[in-house]
């Protein structure tokens, strides 16, 4: 408690707010749906002012597209175009098998049921990040399809481990799961 004619400083750490408002508006996205999502309950779960999300996201669609956007594996795409597949499957399959990602994923198709709009800009953002990445590595004509095509692979691991979570697919060993991704996506990449 501060003694008598002091004043308690304020502690201010703007990017471990904007994580906690990321991190509070992931679970709030992936429980509620994009649609029923708020600002004040993002604001409220992530222990920070209504103003403060606005400030840092300006709206709720910025901050679902901050939110939801796998950022660790644009982030993984650097190094040689040969390791790229296999870069990119394990750092996917990681991140969902730890629940990284496995929220994002369930918001992206909980909002792309009720706010069409919403889903395709965070697809669109998603995409821009990625062809950037990509390009980083190779200097490719065709990098916008070959992201399209490897974002289409990946959503449908996604889908078929981890939303539906049946057949053979999901009961796989993570380290097959990652080993067959890898050669999907090497036929994308160096087809």
């Amino acid at each position: 408690m501060p003694q008598p004619g002091t004043t308690r400083k304020r502690t201010r750490n703007p990017e471990a707010k904007r994580a906690a408002i990321l991190d509070a508006a992931r679970a709030t996205f992936a429980e509620l749906g994009y649609e029923r999502a708020t600002i004040r309950e993002i604001a409220k779960r992530a222990g920070v002012a209504n103003g403060l999300v606005m400030l840092h996201f300006s709206n709720k669609e910025n901050l679902f597209i901050a939110a939801a956007a796998p950022q660790q594996i644009v982030q993984n795409v650097a190094g040689d175009l040969e390791g790229l597949p296999r870069r990119v499957a394990s750092t996917f399959i990681r991140q969902m098998e730890a629940g990284e990602l496995a929220e994002s994923f369930t918001a992206l198709l909980r909002s792309s049921t009720s706010d069409r709009t919403v889903a395709r800009e965070m697809q669109r953002a998603m995409r821009e990040q990625s062809v950037t990445a990509y390009r980083q590595v190779s200097p490719d004509d065709d990098a916008e399809a070959k992201v399209e095509m490897i974002v289409a692979v990946l959503n449908g691991v996604a889908l078929g481990r981890y939303v539906l979570a049946d057949g053979l697919l999901a009961t796989m060993s993570p380290e097959e799961v990652i080993d067959r991704t890898t050669e999907l996506l090497r036929t994308v990449v160096l087809g």
